[in-house]
């Protein structure tokens, strides 16, 4: 009897994370298991080193746009009610491998580190993906065409 209820419930946990993926525009066949997979492995990962400040649910910390006492600003939402999705890919990588500081002018200071000696390049790459699969599909769209904008402009 508990087989056949584990059973159940995995294979309805399965059905759900499925229904998520193709909810979210995750077309199907062998792309769209490795788009799952890598979904699942940036989430593990977000996880593991960035939802302690950005949110389980990628909600960002309370009040993320007035400075705090020692002038840094909280952690924001990597959701679709944050900014993350207005940058592009190789600027959204470059924060996450260097910190923000690499990337906002003047001497603007963060609480949040570079991963590039914790995170792999792969790793990051995952991470950004597991982030962009939340949005809603205007939302990815938007954001595809700031990535391929910036790609193609003379830098």
């Amino acid at each position: 009897m508990k087989r056949t209820s584990v059973l159940i419930v995995g294979t309805s946990l399965v059905l759900v994370v499925a229904g998520i993926l193709a909810w979210n525009g995750v077309q199907s066949g062998p792309a769209a298991r490795s788009d799952a997979a890598e979904i699942a492995r940036g989430a593990a990962i977000y996880a593991e080193h960035c939802a302690a400040c950005h949110g389980e649910n990628l909600e960002g910390q309370p009040d993320w746009r007035s400075r705090r006492p020692d002038g840094r600003l909280p952690a924001p939402p990597h959701d679709e009610t944050g900014h993350t999705w207005h940058h592009p890919d190789t600027v959204l990588l470059g924060i996450i491998a260097e910190g923000p500081g690499a990337f906002v002018p003047g001497d603007y200071e963060s609480d949040m580190p570079g991963f590039s000696g914790v995170l792999s390049a792969e790793e990051m790459q995952a991470v950004l993906t597991f982030i962009k699969s939340t949005w809603p599909p205007e939302i990815q769209a938007r954001q595809r065409s700031i990535s391929q904008r910036w790609a193609g402009a003379d830098r």
